[in-house]
């Protein structure tokens, strides 16, 4: 039976919607960066022991290895502020030191034979350097944006991916109420089979018993066909016989009386007509002799009382009534069935309120329901808010972006103006505006590099030390699953215990092993291992009302009567038939019916007296040419009247000489089966009728086994697939960590790209504007 189809599952909204800008190459460099600052792994034992009573020998060791674990971020830290002191210090002493004409602060530039080499690298190195700078400050630009786009997005997110749990938590009871009403399709089943318990066990019943009988019932029935056939064959021989008797006797006369007056005509005629003979004039076949047939066909006419197709017509509807037997002696096993199938209704939909209660279904909806309900509130009120101080930071990152980019700007403006305005043969002191233009523009992005950069060092650290730490210790021990075994850690966090939030009494449950299990789309009963707190096997157990139908069903009695094919005396005058039913010997009679009616032809005796007629007188020939007409015509006549009959004869001698030779065993045959169709009757009918409805009663708890296997296995299996819930936290980690912290890791290492050039930068820069600036000094160089 074809109970119901794949339980379905709820559909969802779609994932994370990923930032429009994408730095895949950068954000590889930061990872590896934070793995080569942060080599060591995620100190679980140090992380679990916070919170437990130590001593100050134990907590120290802690502090000892939290330092150590921190180390990578600390030695950068400290680099970064003492960038943020020294740059400035730097500076200021740089300017002060340029300000007494010290530091390259004197104009005066001595020229040497390498003086234009020097020049040229320089001038290579500033470009490099710009290169680099413009190449971070464009990261920090897409990184900034990146992580707008990140925030903005966040929202809608996690709106989805919340709303997509509450669909999973909503679905587990629409779900269990779908096994449960299909408890409906083997209780209709099973009421309309009982309803038509005629047809069905019944049915079943007649066509076990008919196999045993039909073929004697079918070779009885041709059998009778058979003696019905060769009897009419038999009165139609005799029929025959009596009417071509009658004829012969009625074409003799006449052929007597032609005879006689061709005689007359003969003998007036006289010596040519000597050579007629009228001998022909006779009929050659004597009908009388053919053999009576009437002790056959009485033999083979069921006229003596024995009605065998009537008899076996109501062993048919005997048979045929046995559904209807079955539908009137089942009466109170039906009723009593459908009582107990009604007591197994109300067994499996209580079973509804019992799995709801046991596993809180309705209390997980309602708190999933309010929490995401609270969420997806406190998340819409602060979605504006958020999205506003996003604008500000991002207006803040694009202004200190900014910053390097007129770094960027000075140098490339020194680069382009220094080499158009300077001329080799020109003295230091004669040097164009155009070219002391470029050497003043790579001083001044030297002294927006000292008044920036320690800025730039500042947030760079701030948002190093923020990003990188909550990556390393979120994003990268998840991706581990390291962050599952602290999770998994009993009493770390307080107030949380794993199962028994989810009503687990072993307290086995852990968060690793139901997030490996929800990865690969188990259900929840396999996940949570209800069937260590609910007993399915319990909750679907009506064993005690399939016993009550089974007993009922033992005191079901359904009798069909006796039923029997033939009586003695009938096997008796079937035997007795079939050997009276022999035909006599028609061997001559085929014979005579061979040979033409006449002794002569009709025919040619006519054709010779009209050419005797043509050759004598007026008298005679008029007599000759009418007895010449009359036998034509007495010719067709008798063809007409005998050919008919001579034929019907013929067929019928035929017919019975070959159906009655096959008749002795043909009766043989059918009376055998009929004898052993008999045995089985008296034998079987019982065993039938008992093993026929233990088959019926079997396929009618087979409707419920298979119901409750398949609603066992659906529950285990299908019901409340986890996959969704992997996929939330999979969707959160994805906004936190590849949206939102790689957004800003990525902004920070762009940026402190940045500011770490900008120190090559500087040098290279005030050493490249010497050769442009105009110098207060002259120095000639004279090559020897």
């Amino acid at each position: 039976m074809e109970l119901m189809g794949n339980i379905s599952q709820p559909v969802y909204g779609p994932g994370p919607e990923a930032p429009g800008s994408s730095t895949p190459g950068l954000v590889g460099m930061v990872h590896g960066f934070l793995r080569m600052v942060q080599p060591n792994a995620l100190p679980i034992e140090l992380i679990t022991g916070f919170g437990q009573p130590e001593s100050e020998k134990a907590t120290g060791e802690q502090v000892e290895e939290l330092l150590l674990y921190e180390l990578g971020f600390l030695v950068c830290v400290a680099i970064g502020l003492l960038f943020i002191l020294l740059v400035p210090l730097v500076g200021c002493c740089f300017c002060c030191c340029r300000c007494c004409g010290n530091c390259g602060g004197r104009m005066y530039q001595k020229q040497g034979r390498r003086t234009g080499c020097r020049r040229r690298a320089l001038w290579a190195s500033v470009l490099l350097v710009s290169a680099l700078l413009l190449a971070g400050d464009v990261c920090a630009f897409i990184s900034n944006t990146r992580f707008s786009q990140a925030v903005c997005s966040t929202f809608p997110n996690v709106n989805t991916t919340l709303n997509n749990v509450h669909i999973y938590v909503a679905s587990i009871p629409q779900q269990i109420n779908y096994i449960i009403d299909s408890s409906d399709v083997p209780l209709s089943h099973a009421n309309c089979s009982l309803q038509d318990i005629g047809l069905n066990l019944g049915g079943t019943i007649m066509l076990s018993i008919r196999s045993g009988t039909d073929g004697a019932l079918r070779s009885l029935q041709g059998l009778l066909q058979e003696m019905q056939t060769l009897c009419g064959a038999f009165s139609s021989i005799a029929s025959t016989r009596s009417h071509l008797e009658a004829l012969q006797s009625n074409y003799s006369e006449r052929l007597a009386i032609l005879r006689d007056g061709l005689n007359r005509t003969l003998q007036r005629c006289g010596q040519p007509c000597s050579s007629v003979s009228l001998q022909g004039l006779a009929f050659s076949a004597n009908f009388s002799t053919i053999p009576s047939v009437e002790q056959q066909r009485e033999a083979l006419d069921d006229g003596s009382g024995f009605d065998i197709e009537h008899d076996l017509e109501r062993v048919n509807d005997t048979l045929n009534r046995i559904t209807d037997k079955v539908q009137e002696g089942s009466q109170e096993v039906v009723k009593k069935t459908q009582e107990e199938l009604g007591l197994i209704r109300q067994e499996i939909r209580s079973l509804k309120e019992q799995l709801q209660d046991q596993l809180r279904l309705m209390d997980m909806e309602e708190t999933v329901g309010v929490f995401v309900g609270n969420a997806t509130s406190m998340l819409n009120e602060h979605r504006e808010p958020t999205i506003a101080l996003d604008g500000l930071r991002w207006s803040v990152c694009v202004l200190l972006c900014c910053m390097v980019l007129l770094v960027v700007l000075c140098n490339a403006v020194g680069l382009v103006l220094g080499p158009l305005g300077l001329k080799e043969n020109v003295l230091p002191t004669q040097r164009s505006s155009l070219s002391n233009a470029g050497g003043n523009f790579f001083m001044a992005g030297v002294g927006f590099s000292f008044i920036f950069s320690w800025v730039l060092m500042l947030l760079v650290v701030i948002t190093f030390v923020l990003g990188g730490n909550t990556y390393m210790l979120v994003c990268e021990s998840w991706r581990s699953q390291q962050l599952f075994q602290i999770l998994d850690t009993p009493g770390l966090i307080p107030g949380f215990n794993l199962s028994e939030l989810l009503g687990q009494q072993d307290g086995t449950t852990n968060f690793s092993e139901i997030y490996r299990q929800c990865q690969r789309d188990a259900a929840l009963w396999q996940t949570l291992h209800l069937d260590q707190s609910v007993s399915l096997d319990e909750l679907l157990n009506i064993s005690q009302y399939t016993g009550e139908i089974s007993t009922a069903f033992e005191k079901m009695n359904i009798t069909v009567g006796p039923i029997s094919l033939l009586s003695q005396s009938q096997r008796e005058w079937l035997t007795n038939a079939s050997q009276a039913g022999q035909p006599p010997d028609f061997t001559l009679t085929l014979e005579q019916l061979d040979q033409s009616v006449t002794q002569g032809s009709l025919l040619d005796l006519a054709a010779k007296l009209e050419q005797l007629g043509d050759s004598q007188g007026e008298d005679v020939k008029e007599d000759l040419k009418a007895d010449a007409l009359k036998l034509r015509e007495l010719d067709k006549e008798m063809q007409t009247s005998f050919s008919g009959e001579l034929q019907s004869l013929k067929e019928n001698i035929h017919l019975v000489q070959s159906r009655a030779s096959e008749l002795k065993a043909q009766t043989n045959t059918a009376l055998n089966e009929a004898s052993k169709a008999q045995e089985f009757l008296e034998r079987e009918t019982t065993n039938i009728i008992k093993n026929e409805t233990w088959a019926f009663l079997e396929q009618l708890l087979d409707f419920f086994e298979t119901y409750i296997s398949w609603a066992k296995s659906g529950l285990k299996e299908d019901v409340a697939r986890c996959k969704t819930i992997a996929q939330t936290l999979d969707n959160m980690e994805a906004i936190t960590c590849d949206y939102i912290l790689d957004s800003l890791n990525a902004f920070w290492f762009s940026l402190g790209w940045c500011t770490f050039f900008l120190l090559p930068s500087i040098i290279l820069a005030v050493r490249l504007a010497k050769f442009y600036r105009r110098m207060s000094i002259a120095d000639v160089y004279r090559a020897l």
